[in-house]
């Protein structure tokens, strides 16, 4: 008989969508057994929502309990990483928000702590999944799509000061970052997880929309490992809200569904260079179910890859791409610099790309 995997929650505010969206469309194969939050008054709000008994506001006595096979962890970025290897340390599973870490020497720390660890770690891209970004990622893998020429990736969004009038948002120490780290990282690596890694980045970021310590605009011109040719653009002050990527192969064009917090959702609009490609196109994704959406179908994969005790469908090595484009971001826009990937110890920012 398949397991049924006991998951803890710690972070009521995202973490009520992993439930709703992952675990709760999944009843058969998960079952969340307790919640973890410092906030009492949010934690037994959700908790009571979904009829969830054991409630604690002490992540360590729930990484204590036996029966608990999966940590999820949807904390404030600046404490995943410490979250992170004591989640591992005590034998669990763990699932973690973005970013990963707070810098690319903590994430090596996570690696080399998943290494020895009894349990895998998966960290969350929900962009990666529907049907839209899994039909384009098949038919890139194909071969149909051919040579990669440019891309677009624009990620703009609209959030106010009533956003920021938080503790912990706008703030360097414990955001971590703005709008390249917070939001438009999800769409970042859905563009690579599509047009593969990076080699070169030049780029800008500045603080226009809100009074906030971290950034709120993006700019960034990317030379891909295959040759293409990216631009990336961010913002937070967007009147209109949307996600979109445009990708242009030899064979065919992919712009994904405009909605800003769900672009892999299809339909994307798949352009052929000609009818004997569409036929191809049209043949190929016609084999393929239908995939669940954003946290659905990243927790289904994950289930089948703890049955088939294979490495998580999103890696800690999908997660050091991620932070290495941050980072060279980042640098790019203080030493006004063309930088080239992937980054090592060595580099200036590798402990932190903080200022």
């Amino acid at each position: 008989m398949a397991k049924r995997y006991r998951v803890g929650i710690i972070g009521c505010g995202i973490g009520r969508s992993h439930i709703v969206e992952g675990y709760a469309t999944h009843q058969d194969k998960y079952e969340v057994a307790c919640l973890c939050d410092l906030d009492e008054k949010r934690l037994n709000a959700v908790a009571d929502e979904f009829n969830i008994s054991k409630r604690t506001r002490s992540s360590d006595d729930l990484m204590s309990m036996p029966d608990i096979d999966i940590i999820d962890i949807c904390t404030p970025p600046a404490i995943h990483t410490s979250l992170i290897l004591k989640a591992l340390a005590s034998g669990k599973h763990v699932v973690c928000e973005k970013p990963l870490t707070g810098s690319l020497a903590e994430l090596d720390e996570v690696v080399a702590a998943e290494k020895i660890a009894k349990g895998s770690l998966m960290p969350i891209f929900q962009y990666r999944y529907g049907d839209g970004v899994q039909q384009a990622r098949r038919i890139i893998e194909s071969g149909l799509a051919g040579k990669p020429y440019v891309g677009t990736a624009e990620t703009l969004w609209n959030r106010d000061a009533t956003y920021y009038d938080n503790p912990w948002r706008g703030r360097w120490a414990t955001e971590l970052g703005g709008v390249l780290m917070t939001h438009a990282i999800h769409l970042h690596d859905m563009l690579t997880y599509l047009m593969g890694p990076v080699d070169r980045v030049f780029a800008r970021t500045d603080t226009r929309v809100n009074a906030i310590e971290v950034e709120d605009c993006v700019s960034a011109s990317l030379l891909m490992e295959n040759g293409a040719l990216v631009s990336l653009t961010s913002t937070l002050g967007s009147q209109e809200e949307i996600s979109r990527l445009r990708l242009a192969f030899e064979n065919v064009t992919f712009e994904s569904n405009h909605a800003a917090y769900s672009p892999g959702d299809g339909p994307w609009r798949i352009i052929p260079a000609n009818e004997e490609v569409g036929k191809k196109i049209e043949a190929l994704v016609s084999e393929m179910a239908p995939v669940g959406r954003r946290f659905n179908g990243q927790m289904e994969a994950f289930y089948h890859a703890l049955e088939k005790n294979e490495p998580p469908p999103v890696r800690t090595s999908d997660a050091r791409r991620s932070l290495e484009l941050v980072t060279a971001i980042y640098h790019s826009s203080d030493t006004n610099s063309d930088i080239r990937l992937p980054i090592g110890s060595d580099h200036p920012k590798y402990k932190s790309w903080r200022p």
